[in-house]
């Protein structure tokens, strides 16, 4: 049976690396549908390219292989892996935090490294600087055509011991929750946190009431203001902001037809905290 392969990485769309990989997977088969998710992750951000992969993948069908290269520790110690989710989808990446969203926010069935002695493009043994080509998209592409199974792909190893990067849930106290900034809307600088609308909710706040929204950066406050809670930016003029549910039922900061993040130069992960308080 074959699956589909989406592939991810930092790599952009400027010269021929993602024409490469989706090369390698054609010659492995050309039966195999290849899309994209996106190539467009900040150059070495590993956290962005975890978001990115648990943003869409519960989107796919089971049995759907994702590779997902953002790799600023290429030909070091980290490990290659391939896990398979509990939704039974399956991510070819480098062992380097990339799963960290994945790990707590879906749930990982079974992890294994990837034997390069079996799963590695022939003849590519002298290079070390483009595993995305010559082991992550050679070893998708084999999977997602049938070619190997999973078991297949090298030693079981621990659930538990996946490399993970600092995260923290959100958390609802007294007449607060608090949250962090786990990404951008990218084109439009809405900040995307990962306080849930259901948690959210526990305030009691109504659309058209206004809530405290605070911003701190490593202990240092960037926002303070009251943010009108609404259903659309349509709720509010043009050029203020609006707080609102995003696409996928967490919480967001906008500025109507503005980008709040070059605003307010502010950026993603753990370190940006979010503090919701309602108005009395």
């Amino acid at each position: 049976m074959m699956n589909a392969l989406v592939l991810q990485s930092d790599f952009g769309l400027e010269d021929g690396a993602v024409s490469a990989m989706k090369g390698v997977a054609h010659n492995v088969s050309k039966d195999i549908s290849i899309y994209d998710n996106t190539h467009h992750v900040p150059p070495f951000d590993i956290w962005t390219g975890s978001y990115r992969i648990w943003q869409t993948v519960s989107y796919w069908a089971s049995g759907t292989v994702f590779v997902s290269v953002v790799d600023p520790g290429v030909g070091s110690e980290r490990k290659s892996v391939v896990v398979q989710t509990n939704n039974d989808q399956y991510i070819v990446t480098p062992d380097n935090g990339t799963l960290t969203h994945i790990f707590h926010k879906l749930g990982i069935k079974s992890i294994r490294e990837i034997d390069e002695k079996v799963n590695r493009l022939p003849q590519s043994g002298a290079s070390h600087t483009f595993h995305g080509r010559d082991i992550y998209a050679y070893t998708g592409a084999r999977l997602a055509a049938g070619i190997i199974p999973f078991e297949k792909i090298g030693p079981e190893l621990k659930v538990e011991d996946t490399v993970t990067l600092p995260f923290s849930e959100a958390k609802h106290t007294d007449n607060m929750i608090s949250g962090t900034i786990d990404i951008l809307d990218i084109r439009f600088g809405n900040l995307w946190t990962n306080i849930s609308r259901e948690l959210f909710l526990q305030l009691n706040v109504e659309y058209g009431d206004a809530i405290e929204v605070e911003i701190v950066y490593d202990s240092r406050r960037i926002y303070r203001n009251n943010v009108t809670f609404g259903r659309s930016f349509a709720s509010i003029q043009v050029g203020e902001p609006v707080f609102y549910v995003n696409s996928l039922d967490n919480m967001a900061v906008a500025i109507n037809q503005g980008s709040f993040a070059k605003a307010y130069n502010v950026g993603t992960g753990s370190n940006w905290k979010i503090y919701l308080r309602k108005l009395k």
